[in-house]
């Protein structure tokens, strides 16, 4: 009788039931991870669009505060034109905040599942 041993020895229904709740608890932490991800992406784009909001107010005020001094060259004052560079920085990084956000979105959450550890042979 030369019986060969199976490649895969057949798992009892007890480790089947554990390595599919292993695999359910790990895509499970990936999605959540995932959403804690995408939520503190758009917290921080929240964040900046106030900022964005506060620098056009603070625009308005200099160049009306210029216009009423009699400024005849608004566009070329050395601190509206520092404000005009401020306000491009925090624009592009909005921009690059929904680009994040976009990407997360798009994730498909298929991040490679952890290796069981192998079977105790006693």
């Amino acid at each position: 009788m030369s019986e060969q041993p199976p490649s895969q020895p057949e798992k009892g229904a007890t480790e089947k039931f554990w390595e599919a709740t292993r695999k359910t608890l790990h895509s499970a932490t990936v999605q959540a991870n995932r959403y804690k991800r995408l939520v503190q992406k758009k917290i921080d784009l929240a964040s900046l669009h106030k900022k964005i909001g506060h620098a056009h107010s603070d625009l308005g005020r200099m160049v009306d505060d210029l216009r009423e001094a009699g400024e005849t060259n608004i566009l070329e004052n050395d601190k509206l034109v520092h404000l005009f560079q401020g306000l491009d920085g925090l624009k592009q990084a909005a921009a690059h905040l929904e680009e994040e956000i976009e990407a997360i979105k798009v994730e498909t959450g298929d991040e490679e599942e952890p290796k069981a550890p192998p079977a105790d042979p006693s």
